[in-house]
């Protein structure tokens, strides 16, 4: 839930050239890169501190392995003041307490990163019947960090950015009580003054009460829903997912003014996951995700 909730977030924010790191699902991080030499304006504005703020819609499952979608916003904020790096998007928070460098170089990253999980949190988004019938789960907050490097100067120009990163976070208010993993890579590339383009790819690793929680049909859940008995399934590799995002410069460029954005995920629910009756049968293995929004940098 948080992954798709976050997208239009994460379209926001991974498509700018912003120094923060977001470890979310789909499009986790927001890569840092100046625009390219030919852009003499943006090369000063290059190493200042920057706020970005966005606003996104995105077309999206109703729940994680849903095969219903619906429209839903999303906010983000993404910045780097003093050297330290921050994104907001939508219910996930992180930061990069390790400065980056700057330029062709190299770029550790750690920080703390906090989230809050609506999965299955509100019948009323729900559209499939017999997972209503299931009840709702509350809230959850989940809390951890991450760790990751990455190399700015890889492929196409001294600019672009490759990052590779590792995240973890817990749930400290007893609803599902497990960690999630979660590896990711990503790549960023300015294609001009005004515009520049984002790849991703990333996994999720869950426990087994993650499982039980969201993806279990006890024998009188069976008997409301309609849907068959599952008790059997336990933690492992949940999901992986791809995806792209591009941003448009429109009253400036890349490190100032609005800008357009837009993006898209492709997801597959495996193994345990996967065999859930709420995926095999109620929702599908695949899962689609698509996002526009706008955004401000100043």
């Amino acid at each position: 839930m948080i992954a798709r909730n976050l997208l239009i977030g994460a379209a926001v924010a991974a498509a700018l050239p912003t120094a923060a790191v977001a470890q979310d699902a789909p499009p986790a991080e927001a890569v840092s890169a100046p625009a390219p030499s030919d852009a003499p304006n943006a090369m000063a504005d290059f190493g200042r501190d920057t706020i970005t703020l966005g606003l996104g819609l995105a077309y999206l499952p109703d729940y994680e392995g849903s095969n219903d979608y619906r429209f839903a916003p999303g906010p983000a904020a993404i910045g780097t003041i003093g050297g330290i790096s921050f994104s907001v998007l939508g219910s996930r928070a992180s930061a990069d307490l390790i400065p980056s460098p700057g330029g062709p170089s190299w770029d550790i990253q750690l920080g703390p990163v906090a989230a809050i999980n609506f999965m299955r949190s509100n019948r009323q988004s729900i559209e499939d019947a017999r997972v209503r019938r299931l009840g709702e789960r509350d809230t959850s907050i989940e809390l951890g960090g991450y760790a990751g490097i990455g190399k700015t100067g890889v492929i196409t120009s001294q600019y672009d950015k490759l990052s590779v990163s590792v995240s973890y976070r817990h749930d400290v208010s007893g609803v599902h009580r497990s960690g999630i993993w979660q590896p990711t890579i990503n790549y960023f590339t300015p294609l001009s003054e005004k515009s520049a383009l984002a790849l991703f790819a990333s996994a999720e690793r869950v426990e087994t009460k993650y499982v039980q929680t969201y993806f279990y049909v006890p024998a009188g859940q069976s008997a409301i829903s309609g849907l068959p008995t599952y008790t059997t399934g336990r933690g492992g590799w949940k999901n992986w997912t791809v995806g792209a995002l591009g941003t448009y410069s429109l009253t400036g460029n890349l490190l100032r003014g609005f800008k357009l954005v837009a993006g898209g995920t492709y997801r597959r629910m495996i193994n345990d996951v996967a065999d859930s009756p709420l995926v095999r049968i109620a929702g599908s293995r695949t899962q689609w995700l698509g996002a526009v929004g706008v955004a401000y940098t100043f």
